[in-house]
């Protein structure tokens, strides 16, 4: 453990994982604004660092993240709500554009900023005790840190009005049935797990990957025919690279791929 005592914990991992944690767990791992702060610290700390391959973020005790610090939402006016949810987005759409895969282990609550966290990693797999849900509208509000857009993209339109308009929370087994998650596991087999998944990612070419992320995320929203064109471009860089190189050949040699990076 590189550290303990502060509201994210932050886990090298041999491998090249970045583990990082939601630390306040009486708090249920709330989204305070020191919390915010490191874990925006840490995200660009991990895109700049090349022993970095990977992150898994979960949470400490009970809950993955139970959302904002209702102690702090209590404070905000329209100004600076706005404000608060433009620095959220900033935060979340950071991790989701960091360019190495990232996977949200999702140990118990994820409600409201916490599920809202979940989404912007680039893949969720969940213990069975896992709860997700975007009950701001119980408070007043609506989800602010991408809840109302990232969960239709991933679970449809229905699905994400029926959640934002309800309050209302989804098992495990449901948020996997929706797309939500891809996978639940035994709670005590779900960092192992975590684990497992991306140290196969991150065996395979980092260009690669980060193209896949790229066309994925930029494509989503366009046109086919553009989504198509952006594709076919990534596709001729990734054919111009050493990796690709080194992909065949080790596919022909019947040899693991040294991927380099370049």
């Amino acid at each position: 453990m590189d550290n303990q005592n502060t509201v994210l914990q932050l886990t090298h991992h041999n491998s090249g994982i970045l583990q990082l944690t939601l630390n306040r767990p009486d708090a249920l791992n709330a989204l305070n604004a020191e919390l915010m702060e490191q874990l925006y610290q840490a995200l660009m700390t991990a895109n700049e660092d090349t022993t970095v391959k990977a992150l898994l973020i979960t949470g400490e005790g009970k809950a993955f993240c139970a959302g904002a610090d209702i102690k702090q939402l209590a404070k905000l006016n329209g100004q600076t709500g706005l404000e608060f949810a433009h620095h959220g987005q900033l935060i979340f759409r950071a991790l989701e554009q960091l360019g190495k895969p990232s996977l949200a282990a999702i140990n118990g609550f994820a409600l409201g900023g916490g599920c809202e966290l979940a989404m912007a990693a680039t893949m969720r797999i969940a213990a069975t005790t896992a709860l997700f849900g975007q009950p701001e509208v119980k408070l007043g509000v609506i989800p602010g840190f991408g809840g109302t857009q990232r969960l239709a993209r991933l679970v449809g339109k229905g699905r994400a009005l029926d959640m934002c308009l309800t309050g209302r929370t989804i098992k495990a087994d449901q948020a996997e049935a929706w797309g939500l998650v891809t996978e639940v596991v035994m709670p005590e087999d779900l960092l192992k797990r975590a684990i497992t998944i991306l140290s196969g990612i991150i065996q395979l070419g980092p260009l690669a990957l980060q193209s896949v992320m790229t066309v994925i995320d930029h494509g989503y929203n366009l046109s086919l025919a553009d989504a198509l064109e952006l594709e076919a471009v990534h596709f001729g860089l990734c054919c111009a690279t050493q990796d690709k190189q080194e992909g065949v050949t080790a596919f022909i040699e019947k040899r693991p791929a040294a991927f380099i990076g370049e």
